[in-house]
């Protein structure tokens, strides 16, 4: 997986935190520079730590079901890419003003579930992790604090076109993979 590859992914990965940091900023009256800070880190962390959860569970399992990984990575991709698009049209939850951890690690957790099956493709793709969930972690921790400062400033008008985008692009991603790994690109290209 390249840097460009990578790049697309970890947007793709973000967009369900990013709408989440946007509704986030429709409920606090004066944003601050911590509260971009603080759910940037919660959701960068476990946009990192997910991953790497699936990517030790799938290195356990890579053995037995190397034959048919390519189908799994796109299955999986495909089905957190629907659920991605089935949330974008949905109404948007009331969320509370409060940064505590008891708000924010449900948040958090439930923003990054993609990512842990994310991760067990990475292991089959043999995906370098580190570098990996870092440029995952980081770039999530961006659009994160990012859309927080949106959400406070313009409302809700972006949420759900960024759940909306974040599942074509895992769409998309599961479809070159399983493509390349049936040799498509190499049929039509030569």
């Amino acid at each position: 997986m390249n840097l460009w590859e990578l790049l697309i992914l970890a947007v793709g990965l973000s967009m369900d935190a990013f709408a989440v940091s946007v509704c986030k900023g429709l409920s606090v009256k004066k944003l601050k520079a911590k509260h971009m800070l603080t759910v940037g880190a919660y959701f960068g962390g476990f946009q990192a730590l997910m991953p790497l959860l699936g990517y030790i569970l799938g290195i356990q399992f890579q053995s037995m079901i190397q034959q048919f990984d390519h189908w799994i990575a796109f299955v999986l991709l495909v089905l957190i890419g629907l659920s991605m698009i089935k949330e974008s049209r949905e109404e948007a939850e009331n969320l509370n003003d409060s940064f505590s951890f008891k708000t924010m690690l449900p948040l958090a957790v439930a923003t990054s579930i993609d990512a842990l099956a994310v991760g067990v493709t990475f292991a089959f793709l043999q995906v370098k992790i580190v570098p990996a969930i870092s440029f995952i972690g980081a770039t999530t921790f961006i659009l994160s604090a990012i859309g927080i400062r949106i959400g406070n400033i313009f409302g809700a008008k972006y949420k759900s076109k960024a759940e909306l985008v974040g599942g074509i692009v895992l769409i998309l991603m599961g479809a070159k993979i399983l493509l390349e790994h049936l040799g498509v690109p190499d049929m039509i290209f030569g």
